[in-house]
């Protein structure tokens, strides 16, 4: 989706009908991903690779009203509430950080980001200043390979 992160756009679908079910289908890793895009009201996720009965069944579970998460996502989620699970520094990020900090690590300027996101530059150094710190790092180039070390940026 050029132009659009999926939570962004599934902000927008959720704001125009509430109701509505959503399921994910990204090319991004479960791990990666998912837990996010669940928290921020999606029903489901799944990868492209995913096998097309799984999809179907996904398809079924959310016109139930239920949430749809795939086995290998299911024992991420067990091992997150057992608390055996060191989770990458970027799942303390809020959404918006989150945003800002793939942008940051694709390498975009503060003043790019501002005109795209339409917020002011001091609203985006902010959160520049709290990513860095939420994440233990100074500069961007350390958020830089921290996204490619992760696939979080291509």
């Amino acid at each position: 989706m050029p132009g659009r992160n999926g939570i962004e756009t599934l902000k927008r679908v959720t704001d125009i009908n509430p109701n509505i079910a959503v399921i994910i289908l990204s090319m991004y890793p479960e791990d990666q991903y998912a837990i996010r895009l669940l928290k921020s009201g999606a029903s489901g996720y799944l990868t492209k690779e995913c096998a097309p009965d799984q999809l179907v069944s996904a398809i079924h579970k959310v016109t139930r009203g239920r949430k749809y998460v795939s086995p290998a996502l299911a024992e991420i989620l067990a091992e997150n509430l057992s608390g055996h699970r060191d989770h990458p520094a970027h799942e303390d990020l809020s959404n918006r950080e989150y945003q800002i900090f793939c942008m940051l690590a694709a390498g975009r300027r503060v003043s790019e980001i501002a005109d795209e996101l339409c917020l002011s530059v001091k609203t985006v150094s902010t959160h520049r200043t709290r990513i860095l710190g939420k994440m233990h790092m100074t500069k961007n180039a350390e958020l830089t390979y921290y996204a490619i070390k992760n696939n979080l940026v291509g």
